[in-house]
């Protein structure tokens, strides 16, 4: 028999993946998380979220009906999952990003959500449950938003999902505030003994638009108020944040276990480094266009996510970037922006994708605070709630909240609800058969992932 020869000793041996345990509520503390964005969270987005330092990544929001009337399919080459509809797949992923993946349902319907996270549970690492969104195509089914007024539904929902899923599937819950500082905490302690790992709290209540600054001065009871519960569960804040930075910012502030960022990551997914990119469109945007098309990511959505790319110019010029977005603006496929991009190595950007978060896991990076900058927000008496003031702010700058001060709890006066977007879920052929019995279907109003909110 003959001796297997020995590897070159000038060859160094390739490094053991490291080997990442199941997601437990500490795994939502001390991290910068990728927000659950329709059409702007779409997989390349979050693979680049992922490379540039988010700590886990969340999906757009899948109505529970639509993601049960698709078929999941696997490309041999790229291995990119999607669960397809009729005209395009309704939600795609990446094995790469599994461990550092939660996918957000729409439910109004215990039952639903339960198939819904069933049908997705192996190509995900966490179920989270929107009840926050206040579009209407999403309230009037009962869903998103609609849940902070139904307490009932709401909890029914996300302890059915507890009690289905695996204990290696975590089940979280993204909210609101209510208009009042006693109405949130009410609905917190009834959401936190649905069995959750985190809870993500929207800094703005229902009737705000994104453009009203988030009133984050409210968070900091509720962290406190959760912590007192003595479960374990953590705090995620939502809402005006800007990057890795100013994470450090929002935490003093408010207390909160982790930040979630949205609009500043629509704008610019490297966000999450303490050095994120500039002159997004040398770049990011070609890297982003090659990886788009080689994943065969729908091209109205890769020209969508693209078209909100906002970053700082440095060397570049605003003349070139308006030539680059007026190209884009008209073109109607990738080969079209062939000459911008030059040689489409989409192939080589995602082996660097997979070698970045195979050599730097996303969910061991953390941010630790000193403990000098946790300041407690009860020192005060009578009540008050004193902001934290940061290493770089004069102390006389501390603004003092009250509790009991109207002014600072209420929703602020002439709020309307954003203008419902256009929608339509899409459905498979009538001969399609699912391995589980599939729901009636949903009304014309179901929204997809190409639905802006």
């Amino acid at each position: 028999m003959s001796r297997r020869s020995r590897s070159p000793e000038h060859l160094p041996r390739p490094q053991k993946r490291q080997k990442l345990d199941n997601l437990t509520s500490e795994s939502f503390k001390n991290g910068v998380f990728l927000a659950p964005m329709v059409r702007s969270g779409a997989l390349p987005t979050r693979l680049f979220a992922l490379k540039h330092g988010a700590t886990m990544v969340w999906s757009p929001e899948i109505v529970d009906k639509a993601i049960l009337h698709s078929k999941r399919e696997v490309d041999p080459v790229t291995g990119v999952v999607s669960y397809n509809g009729v005209s395009r797949a309704i939600f795609t992923t990446h094995p790469i990003e599994k461990p550092h993946l939660i996918y957000q349902i729409g439910s109004a319907n215990p039952e639903l959500a339960v198939q819904a996270a069933r049908t997705v549970m192996q190509d995900v690492s966490g179920i989270d449950l929107n009840c926050g969104c206040p579009k209407p195509f999403s309230t009037h089914s009962g869903m998103g938003a609609a849940l902070l007024t139904d307490p009932d539904t709401l909890c029914a929902i996300l302890t059915a999902l507890r009690k289905a899923m695996p204990e290696e599937i975590t089940v979280s819950a993204k909210i609101r505030l209510l208009p009042s500082q006693e109405e949130t905490l009410k609905l917190v302690e009834r959401i936190c003994g649905t069995g959750i790992s985190c809870l993500t709290v929207h800094c703005r209540t229902r009737n705000m638009r994104d453009r009203e600054k988030a009133m984050v001065e409210r968070l900091r009871e509720i962290v406190e108020f959760v912590e007192g519960l003595g479960k374990g569960i953590a705090v995620v804040e939502n809402g005006d944040c800007q990057g890795w930075e100013d994470a450090k910012r929002v935490r003093t502030v408010t207390g909160a276990h982790s930040v979630m960022i949205a609009r500043a990551a629509e704008a610019n997914p490297t966000c999450f480094s303490d050095k994120p990119l500039v002159d997004l469109d040398k770049t990011l945007v070609p890297s982003y266009f090659r990886l788009s098309k080689y994943l065969d990511n729908y091209w109205g959505l890769t020209k969508f996510c693209v078209a909100q790319f906002k970053g700082d110019r440095v060397n570049t010029k605003k003349a070139d970037s308006t030539k680059i977005r007026q190209t884009l603006s008209q073109s109607k496929g990738y080969d079209a922006m062939t000459d911008y991009v030059g040689e489409w190595t989409g192939e080589d950007e995602m082996k660097q994708i997979i070698d970045a978060i195979e050599t730097d896991p996303p969910r061991l990076r953390r941010m630790y605070l000193p403990a000098s900058a946790s300041v407690s927000a009860s020192a005060s008496t009578n009540g008050a709630v004193t902001k934290p003031v940061l290493a770089n702010e004069n102390s006389a700058a501390a603004t003092v909240f009250s509790l009991e001060d109207d002014a600072a709890y209420a929703t602020p006066q002439s709020t309307q609800n954003p203008e419902p977007p256009s929608s339509g879920a899409p459905f498979l052929p009538k001969d399609f058969q699912s391995k589980d019995p599939l729901p009636p279907k949903a009304d014309p109003l179901t929204p997809t992932p190409t639905v802006s909110v």
